[in-house]
């Protein structure tokens, strides 16, 4: 079964607002993402139909200047982000997201016990944060009480301004995503039916390698090199950047492999860097599974947006397209 999406499901009751059913704008189908990436905002809305890829119907991407409400209210008016079910993708940084296994208690009680489970990993007073579950599945066999969950925290102090910025906007905000999970998305596109996929992914912040089986994350791991430094390296510096992720990946799949024996990863994914011919080929020495270079185009629908073509507007707009991708069920 699918775990939540996001540390929100429903944010609507924190806005303060009440409208009536004849007064409640129209709302397009499927959801819009709006993250706040580097000073910026970016946003992207994904409509799903049975039977067909997903497709993006918009992309678009801003400077925040001055109050997040006042440019929300901007993108409103230019866009009619009125007519969207909304939800806020998270930034490294404003959340945490731990593997723990969880305390043997009640599962009424687990919430609160896994909040002060975790407190000394938190920045702010374990009673601010609010929390959400996402539960690892277990291989099949394997003793119940050494389960595996995803912590996801956050202060509840930045999700309501959060909250508060789309509320005085006149937007309806009904979710709060992570990027972990955005991603979690996309992957799941790609999975080929029994099998594990391995996902690798690069901004700002770094490098993001997650293991995805049946739509459910599993494993994740951070690298600590981000795409800034990758583009900006000399020959001599990249090699070794490479040799450092290829490493850092050939150890997580091994790792995986010990863990989750039951499942099978064959394929490694790359999003598109510059320089991303060289370095899918590095790796593709260097590993053990197959490695491909990530094409969106393989698994979404984007007509009116060529620019999505570009591959590294692919990886620009990766995980915001992921948190778009949202199961409507959530």
């Amino acid at each position: 079964m699918r775990g939540p999406n996001g540390v929100i499901k429903n944010v609507a009751e924190t806005q303060g607002t009440l409208m009536l059913p004849f007064l409640r704008p129209k709302v397009h189908d499927g959801w819009m993402a709006v993250a706040w990436v580097e000073g910026r905002f970016d946003l992207a809305h994904v409509h799903r139909v049975p039977g067909r890829k997903p497709e993006v119907t918009l992309l678009h991407s801003c400077p925040r200047s001055g109050e997040d409400d006042y440019t929300l209210r901007s993108l409103r008016k230019e866009l009619g982000l009125g007519h969207y079910r909304c939800t806020a993708l998270l930034d490294d940084g404003e959340y945490q997201m731990l593997q723990v296994e969880p305390p043997q208690v009640p599962a009424e009680e687990l919430r609160d016990a896994l909040r002060w489970h975790i407190k000394d990993a938190l920045s702010y007073p374990a009673a601010s944060a609010n929390l959400d579950l996402l539960e690892i599945p277990a291989q099949p066999g394997s003793n119940a009480r050494r389960r595996q969950v995803w912590a996801i925290a956050a202060d509840r102090t930045l999700l309501a301004h959060r909250a508060s910025s789309f509320a005085q906007a006149g937007l309806q905000l009904a979710a709060i995503d992570i990027p972990e999970l955005a991603q979690r998305n996309i992957a799941a596109l790609f999975e080929e039916e029994g099998l594990g996929l391995a996902l690798l992914s690069f901004d700002a912040a770094g490098g993001m390698l997650s293991f995805t089986h049946g739509g459910e994350l599993y494993a994740l791991r951070r690298i600590d090199t981000p795409m800034g430094q990758l583009a900006g390296a000399e020959a001599t510096q990249r090699e070794a950047l490479f040799g450092h992720i290829a490493l850092e990946a050939q150890r997580s799949l091994d790792n995986f492999d010990r863990q989750f024996g039951h499942i099978n990863v064959r394929r490694l994914l790359v999003t598109p860097l510059p320089e991303s011919f060289a370095f899918v080929q590095y790796l593709r020495e260097f590993l053990s599974v197959s490695v491909d270079e990530l094409d969106l185009a393989e698994v979404l629908d984007f007509p009116a947006l060529p620019e999505l073509a570009l591959p590294l507007q692919q990886t620009r707009y990766l995980k915001v397209i992921g948190a778009a991708l949202r199961d409507a069920a959530n």
